[in-house]
């Protein structure tokens, strides 16, 4: 019963995908395509908003739910790594037409054929966890 909150956030980030049409195949296509600003508007929101909130949690602005304030780890500079996991991310969103986040909505709204990508979600994070300690750092 603790955890019912995050089940209400869930679902709220559900309702706000559908209705800003951001999980629609088509507005995918359109954005791919460079017919339509809506998803680069979506997005260059979502990414001031991650700046912010980054920034609130350096200066310990923000605490977790024991009231303790979150640490930010620094992460290893490097240029390549970013090139070729966001081409990997943006291949895999491409060919399937949804990034992770709206992945239980496209369930929700019928998309079963979604099924087949959230396994490849989930196959790909258990792969990654057992060779994160292989890959160069």
């Amino acid at each position: 019963m603790k955890n019912i909150k995050f089940l209400i956030i869930g679902i709220v980030f559900g309702i706000i995908l559908s209705k800003s049409e951001v999980v629609s195949w088509y507005r995918i296509y359109e954005m791919f395509k460079f017919q339509s600003f809506h998803m680069y508007g979506v997005i260059g929101s979502a990414v001031i908003i991650g700046i912010i909130l980054v920034q609130l949690f350096k200066k310990e602005a923000i605490k977790d739910f024991q009231g303790n304030p979150i640490k930010v780890k620094e992460k290893k500079k490097g240029h390549i790594r970013t090139l070729v996991g966001g081409s990997i991310f943006g291949l895999g969103w491409a060919l399937v037409g949804a990034c992770p986040g709206p992945i239980f909505v496209l369930i929700g709204h019928g998309a079963i054929t979604i099924l087949i990508v959230l396994l490849g979600a989930v196959l790909g994070a258990f792969i990654y966890g057992v060779l994160s300690k292989k890959l160069p750092s």
